[in-house]
């Protein structure tokens, strides 16, 4: 069998798992390409949108012929792709991810790009956003872009210089791929959608020492209740503290605290708050997010929960923050609530090489739920795939990013978590993505990081100074930091 025959069987296979359906007879009337009519409407410039006439066949001489039929199936375009339509035709794709996550990238993108014969060519820069921006405002923007901020491509979409590919790409197939929190991030206010989740991150996750965990007969809590009980019994044994928290980042410090207020708040309250508090709708000190607050008061600020008290909390470097957790004598603090990211920081000898290795000395849980009426949501961030030119193989392109086969290059080359359901589980086989897909594949809702959406002054500015000045009180001031924040709310 070919490898593009093997393409096709497993997305076709993928499909039917996830209970996919052909498209809706308003896809199929869009499926040949977009007029320069649609193209104009949708912000894409003509000069590089191919024609529904010239993706039909008709050539410059205009003798009609016989247009392929278009395949049945969730994704049309990839079909076209994969039967070899496209060949010769190129997509630039342009995003932030360099070196290693470059590579995986890339890794994705081959598997199209072979079978497909389409040109697909990925730039990472650094200064993306910047970059992105300047291509945009100048008329020459790629075909495809990585855009991490819902907010960015929201405005980029009011400025009328996205595709909404809800008008042509199979929402059914996307509604069924992703819980309804990324179909709604990737969409604007005008009811369209813009993006495609295709990377996604979590920071609803507690890492604890293994050894230590088995040795005291402690096991992983399922609920807050058992959380709370597994702490006050660390105490009870006279084994320390059971938290490890710190927030002291320099000009960052204060972002630790947001995070944990933003998973209690998901834990506590509908995403109907969580989602108003973000956009100002509701009053940045609303009773449900003060609730929350006492929440977090209540494991910050009892006695002996925290290794240092709040003097530690607001004084220990964020990356140092576990290292009681391995002290040689045996843990001072057992539980760090931090992202997959942090086993970085875990002590290291003289030579800079890891002592402990995560999956076998350390590991993590998931946050327990508080409120069962709020399931099992997600905290993180993520990037989707945006859309600024209008062509039949852009289209293709995107729709392989959009199904489970686009994500499996970077999952076998490691340090990749998609938010598709379609994924299977049993593709992530290196720690921790397999056991991070888990707690994904389990959320009932994700929300983004609150303060990276608000604006900068108050997310990055208020509410993270804020917080360090409710540490430095113990959590006593909290109705005056909370409506101070409040008050530094921009006008605009």
């Amino acid at each position: 069998m070919t490898r593009l025959s093997k393409l096709l069987l497993a997305l076709a296979t993928l499909s039917l798992i996830a209970g996919a359906c052909a498209n809706d007879d308003s896809s199929s009337d869009d499926s040949s390409g977009a007029t320069t009519t649609e193209a104009a409407d949708a912000g894409v410039d003509e000069t590089t949108t191919t024609t529904a006439a010239t993706d039909a066949g008709t050539d410059d001489d205009s003798t009609t012929t016989t247009a392929a039929p278009v395949p049945d199936g969730p994704h049309q375009h990839l079909a076209r792709a994969l039967a070899g339509e496209f060949e010769g035709t190129e997509v630039e794709i342009l995003g932030q991810w360099v070196e290693a996550e470059s590579d995986g990238f890339k890794a994705s993108l081959a598997a199209l790009a072979d079978t497909s014969g389409i040109d697909i060519k990925y730039e990472g820069v650094t200064d993306y956003e910047t970059v992105l921006a300047v291509r945009a405002d100048g008329g020459d923007p790629p075909d495809l872009a990585q855009v991490a901020q819902p907010g960015l491509m929201r405005t980029f979409a009011s400025e009328g210089k996205l595709v909404p590919i809800s008008e042509w790409i199979n929402m059914d197939q996307l509604n069924e791929d992703y819980i309804s929190s990324f179909v709604d991030l990737g969409s604007a206010d005008d009811g369209n959608t813009y993006g495609v989740f295709y990377k996604t991150d979590i920071k609803s996750i507690v890492w604890y020492p293994v050894a230590a965990f088995e040795e005291n007969g402690y096991s992983v809590p399922a609920t807050w209740d058992e959380l709370t009980a597994l702490s006050d019994q660390i105490i009870a044994d006279g084994n320390g503290n059971p938290w490890c928290v710190s927030i002291e980042h320099g000009d960052a410090s204060g972002w630790v605290a947001t995070d944990w207020m933003e998973d209690v708040l998901l834990r506590t309250a509908p995403t109907d708050i969580y989602d108003r508090w973000i956009t100002h709708d509701i009053e940045f000190n609303h009773p449900e997010v003060l609730e929350a607050a006492a929440i977090v008061g209540d494991v910050w600020f009892a006695d002996d929960y925290v290794f240092g008290a709040n003097t530690g909390i607001n004084s220990i470097w964020v990356g140092d923050t576990q290292t009681p957790m391995f002290a040689e004598a045996g843990p001072q603090c057992w539980m760090h609530k931090q992202a997959a990211w942090i086993p970085g920081f875990w002590p290291k000898d003289a030579d800079d090489n890891p002592l402990y290795t995560p999956g076998v000395d350390s590991s993590f849980f998931y946050l327990p739920p508080i409120e069962s009426d709020f399931g099992s949501p997600v905290l993180g961030g993520g990037d989707q795939i945006v859309m600024f030119n209008d062509r039949p193989e852009v289209r293709a392109v995107l729709e392989f990013l959009a199904s489970a086969e686009g994500a499996k290059g970077w999952i076998e080359a490691g340090g990749f978590l998609s938010p598709n359901r379609s994924v299977p589980t049993a593709w992530y086989t290196a720690y921790p993505q397999n056991d991070l897909a888990e707690i994904m594949a389990s959320a009932t809702t994700f929300r983004f990081d609150a303060s990276d959406t608000m604006p900068a002054e108050v997310g990055n500015g208020t509410f993270w100074s804020g917080m360090v000045d409710w540490v430095s009180a113990n959590g006593d001031n909290t109705e005056d930091v909370f409506a101070d924040i409040e008050a530094s709310w921009p006008a605009s």
